[in-house]
């Protein structure tokens, strides 16, 4: 019987759940119900969760204020696609309730749900139901009831999550297209997979693992962070490992070197056992800090750094660079339309788009990268823009995000950038440029299924607009012909097309005759955007 969640009990559920939910992403991702090949909503989850990870390690006590910081920052550092930045929204509100206690019972339990679906709703324009909000909601508010009657965690997770299993399926009865495709909410089941982690946890079914955390590569050169050239309080960076401990030396005296170090200094850190310790600290008396460790045991693997001296060679840089107004930043796939982006003046091109969803931190790190003081940021993806709006909080820049949901609508947006004029011009000039453009793409059906009045078997090459599957057929070509022929109209006069790494050449210079014959008064261009997924990114203007 458990009555009570602890913070070391509850730092286990939080391991339990990432895992759970990494082990089963790959299942999460096939519940994606468009049949092409962008199936990435556990994808999105993990990484968000593996983000979250890398703060909870990092956390050194297992107080539950502590442990609710580090994973609120965890996870909106690493929200990616809008899946996760629901999942880190739902986080942030669910730690806000907890972090002030010392231990969770099961209506405080019950409150943070809700409190995490109040956030969740709040943080999506236009919340639409049938999905991971409907999931949150429903299980908060039966958490609620469940809670006045049971004390015990066992039966009251096992309800909760009962309550979250009736109402995940019905979400295809509240989404068409889910229950076209015969799947239910990917983003729910994700959001299910974690909590059954988190109960797994009370009835003893746990496995800890701690993932490796591989950082993100941006394109582009990241440079230095010089909004963050505080005063330095403390001037050395002091670290080292306390080895061969005194057979006198008890955890309660490493608890209180921790207390004289955090006396002395800050950014302290003293973890460890009785076989080893690793201590770090900013501190003005180095020799201090290594004096008292040296009461329990011996020092070992020593470095000083002074931060004075690094900060004042920063704030040299700093006064070198001057920021200018703007800047831009676009995310896509394809070195071809990477290029594209950069000849157009975008600073910095964050790889990224289906399948592979930058981060909030991603795009928050690219932004300060850029030596201007607004930097307009272009997602590209209709799943990169929340991100993009959570990635405001986390930047030391003014961001400002064009919505383009398409690689054309960026490249349209970024054409109509001009130093020349203000921010607020800037902006409102791109944005309406957005609706100047219409986007087609050409891609293949991972699964067989009935939508959008067509019949689709697994390997179809399909065409699409913004919204809907628009053509298909056997030859990729004849798709693409079919697509455009589609999305045409008299007010068409330019089409770019943009051929994907599977395409060779030739067939996208024969295509280009081939329109260029039918439609003799519109403009026809090609170019090698070897992205990946997409056999053509359609554009017309």
């Amino acid at each position: 019987m458990s009555n009570t969640i602890s913070g070391a009990l509850f730092r286990k559920m939080i391991i339990n759940g990432a895992n759970a939910l990494e082990e089963n992403k790959q299942y999460v991702d096939s519940l994606n119900v468009f049949p092409v090949p962008d199936g990435d909503t556990g994808t999105n989850m993990s990484l968000t969760m593996r983000s979250a990870m890398k703060e909870i390690n990092m956390c050194t006590n297992n107080n539950l204020d502590s442990l609710c910081e580090a994973l609120g920052k965890g996870a909106l550092k690493g929200a990616r696609g809008n899946s996760g930045v629901i999942l880190s929204q739902i986080l942030k509100g669910f730690t806000s309730v907890i972090s002030k206690e010392k231990t969770i019972s099961t209506k405080k339990f019950a409150e943070a749900l809700s409190k995490g679906a109040e956030i969740a709703y709040n943080a999506v324009t236009k919340p639409k139901e049938g999905t991971i909000l409907t999931v949150i909601r429903v299980m908060s508010e039966e958490s609620v009831k469940i809670a006045k009657k049971e004390s015990d965690f066992e039966p009251f997770l096992k309800k909760t999550l009962e309550a979250g299993e009736m109402i995940l399926a019905q979400t295809p009865e509240m989404l068409p297209v889910l229950k076209k495709a015969g799947v239910v909410d990917a983003g729910g089941r994700g959001l299910l997979v974690i909590l059954t982690g988190f109960a797994k946890v009370i009835t003893g079914e746990v496995q800890e693992v701690n993932f490796e955390i591989q950082e993100p590569v941006l394109e582009g050169e990241v440079s230095v962070d010089y909004n963050d050239l505080a005063d330095i309080e403390f001037a050395y960076c002091t670290e080292f490992f306390i080895i061969n401990i005194n057979k006198k030396t008890t955890e309660a005296d490493i608890d209180k070197l921790r207390e004289k170090l955090m006396e002395i200094g800050d950014s302290v850190i003293c973890i460890g056992d009785l076989n080893l310790v690793k201590v770090h600290v900013h501190t003005n008396d180095p020799g201090v800090a290594l004096s008292n460790a040296l009461m329990l045991g011996e020092i070992n693997g020593v470095k000083i750094e002074n931060m004075l001296e690094q900060n004042r060679a920063l704030k040299v840089q700093k006064e070198e660079q001057e920021l200018r107004p703007m800047g831009m930043i676009a995310i896509c796939a394809g070195e071809g339309i990477a290029s594209v982006f950069k000849d157009l003046m975008v600073d910095v091109v964050i790889e990224g788009g289906q399948t592979m969803n930058p981060s909030a931190e991603d795009i928050a790190k690219a932004a300060d990268s850029v030596p201007a003081q607004t930097v307009f940021v272009l997602p590209n993806n209709k799943n990169i823009i929340l991100a993009s709006e959570l990635a405001k909080d986390l930047s030391h820049r003014n961001i400002e995000i064009i919505p383009s949901t398409s690689v054309p609508q960026g490249i349209t947006a970024a054409l109509n950038f001009n130093v020349e004029e203000t921010v607020d011009e800037n902006k409102s000039n791109m944005i309406a440029a957005l609706e100047t453009v219409k986007t087609g793409s050409v891609t293949y059906a991972v699964r067989s299924t009935h939508i959008d009045g067509l019949k689709l078997k697994e390997g179809d090459i399909i065409g699409l607009d913004e919204k809907r599957i628009i053509a298909k057929g056997d030859d990729v070509s004849e798709v693409a012909a079919k697509t455009v022929e589609s999305l045409i109209d008299e007010n068409v006069m330019h089409i770019t097309l943009f051929y994907g790494y599977d395409v060779k050449e030739e067939s996208a210079q024969k295509l280009q005759a081939e329109l260029a014959q039918k439609y003799p008064d519109v403009e026809i261009d090609i170019h090698n955007g070897a992205q990946p997924l997409y056999y053509y990114l359609i554009s017309l203007e």
